[in-house]
């Protein structure tokens, strides 16, 4: 007998044994086939197919690698070559503030100030005596329409207090950072010629000293406060049950848009409550990450109940962070000012915080392990936080990476750009808001602000600086898509006017700005922002490659499908 021959049983076995020991690829509850998938990675890889455990993403690469995850209880989504990517992190919003602007009026998309009054007039007819009109989203730069008198560009109160006699209006600026009032809304807050203005804020009079409607900054709370002692007569399941359905038509919007994850700028002590008790419930359709925005005493009762990390265990809510305000915005010129507007003579903005009061914030956070969040608009207000921040790290040496954020960042002193990275401090802006602003932006700070100073996304990169991207809903559209567009060709979807575009990301940038980096800057890039394994498995799907179409085809960009934690939350077609 040959060797060959005499060996051959215990080859036969070796065979068998490795056969049966061979890892055998673990199956996957969902698979997505033959896509062009953008991982975000660390190498920006690009890859096939993604194989899906339960909430988790279990496997990337090709088409063929991936159906080996594949078993009978498997579910296949072949996306027939549509564009994979990670789910959108909305780094700055107001949730609930969207959900309310989805059931009271909205005035987004109005061209003219008549248009307002005809919407405020129709649920005039449909409101009770006494009952609170509500809207928001004006915005008197953006209206194509000329007005018969105004005040800095503002209508007077007249029409809208002659089809209102008795029912007070209250409608919110675009921004956020004004409201105009009718006559009865006025009168219930004792509005006269010896009002004073509040600190950080501005009654808005004509030359004669009649306050003509708005009521800029802090003093919006003259108004908000008789809305809020209004609300005081609603009952409590009411005002929930009102809540709630805002709550959900946010949801279904963001859902719709791509939108996985979104960052709220800032809810009260007890609105903290409702969101935590929907989390505990599971019952929270998007990933929520939350500021808390309060008065100093309350969140000083709070703090050593923050932060909460995962409440509910399946990472759809943490309570991390502060939000606080040092300005107001532009368009309301509220925006705090290194030098005068150029169309406001003398008037530099409002400091709508006392800086002692930003300090006490900058104590509690860096005693409670929380992000400070900062507002900061005007070049003034960010050099102002970048000092308070500065001086904060530098009497806490032994705390590190601890990621406080300037919300906005719109105006900065080229020689505070540097800094941003110096620092750690992470600049969370909004692409919109530069195309949105663009038309008035020169105007209120003249050229050389707005050319160097203005929304430096291409400088704030180049320094190292982290940005995180988003929208400000409801301040604008919730839709990343529109905001991707801005922030890589800084035109004007609607007329094509350029805003110094040597200030654009590249795609490839722009995309990190509303994925990884998103993450990033909430603590979570080990949970999501990039598509690898191990990772929370959120997705959108979209039926056209952001990195490589046409530059307008971005615009027409359709949302195909959301996953969140692997399930899918929307679908174009209704099949979910």
């Amino acid at each position: 007998m040959s060797r060959s021959v005499q060996y051959l049983p215990a080859l036969l076995i070796s065979l068998i044994l490795f056969q049966c020991t061979k890892p055998v690829s673990p199956k996957a509850s969902k698979v997505l086939l033959n896509g062009v998938v953008a991982t975000v990675d660390s190498s920006n890889s690009m890859v096939e197919a993604i194989a899906i455990k339960d909430d988790r993403i279990l496997a990337l690469g090709s088409t063929v690698e991936i159906q080996k995850y594949i078993g009978p209880e498997t579910e296949v989504l072949d996306v027939e070559g549509a564009f994979v990517m990670p789910g959108f992190i909305e780094s700055h919003g107001h949730f609930s503030g969207l959900g309310s602007s989805l059931i009271n009026l909205n005035f987004m998309h109005t061209k003219s100030w008549d248009e307002i009054v005809a919407m405020v007039d129709s649920a005039v007819q449909q409101a009770q005596p006494g009952e609170w009109i509500i809207g928001r989203g004006w915005h008197q730069e953006k209206w194509t329409e000329p007005l018969d008198r105004s005040v800095l560009g503002y209508p007077y109160h007249d029409r809208l207090s002659a089809i209102s006699p008795d029912n007070p209006v209250l409608l919110s600026h675009a921004s956020g950072h004004s409201v105009f009032a009718n006559k009865k809304a006025m009168d219930l807050a004792g509005i006269n010629h010896e009002t004073p203005d509040p600190f950080g804020g501005e009654i808005v009079r004509d030359a004669s000293g009649e306050a003509i409607g708005v009521f800029e900054e802090t003093a919006m709370s003259l108004i908000r406060s008789q809305y809020q002692d209004y609300l005081k007569g609603v009952s409590t399941e009411e005002k929930y049950s009102t809540w709630l359905k805002g709550i959900r038509l946010a949801e279904k919007d963001c859902l719709s848009k791509g939108i996985t994850s979104f960052e709220d700028a800032g809810t009260s002590v007890r609105e903290l409550q409702d969101y935590i008790r929907l989390a505990e419930k599971q019952e929270l359709n998007l990933r929520l990450w939350v500021m808390m925005r309060d008065e100093m005493s309350r969140m000083q009762a709070v703090a050593d109940q923050y932060p909460k990390i995962n409440v509910g265990n399946r990472h759809f809510l943490t309570i991390r962070a502060v939000k606080a305000y040092i300005d107001g915005a532009l368009g309301s010129f509220g925006a705090w000012l290194l030098e005068p507007y150029a169309d406001k003579a003398g008037f530099v903005g409002q400091n709508t915080t006392k800086m002692e009061e930003l300090e006490q914030n900058a104590n509690l956070c860096i005693n409670h392990n929380l992000q400070l969040c900062i507002h900061a608009i005007g070049d003034r207000a960010n050099h102002q936080v970048i000092d308070l921040y500065e001086k904060t790290f530098q009497a806490h040496p032994d705390q590190h990476d601890l990621r406080w954020r300037i919300e906005h960042a719109q105006h900065i002193d080229t020689a505070d750009i540097p800094r941003f990275h110096q620092l750690g401090i992470i600049a969370s802006m909004q692409g919109i808001h530069c195309t949105s602003d663009a038309p008035f932006v020169e105007k209120r700070l003249g050229t050389f602000r707005a050319k160097y100073e203005s929304y430096p996304w291409r400088s704030l990169w180049d320094q190292g600086a982290i940005i995180a991207n988003g929208t400000d809903a409801p301040v604008e559209d919730a839709d990343p898509i529109q905001c991707y567009y801005a922030t890589v060709t800084r035109k004007r979807a609607d007329n094509g006017f350029t805003f110094f575009p040597e200030q654009c990301l590249t795609r490839q940038e722009a995309l990190q700005t509303y994925t990884i980096n998103g993450a990033y800057a909430a603590f979570e890039e080990d949970l999501k922002g990039s598509l690898v394994p191990g990772k929370l498995a959120d997705i959108v799907v979209l039926d056209t490659n952001l990195l490589t179409c046409p530059e307008e085809a971005i615009l027409t960009t359709k949302v195909l499908y959301t996953l969140v934690g692997g399930e899918v939350k929307y679908s174009a077609n209704g099949k979910q």
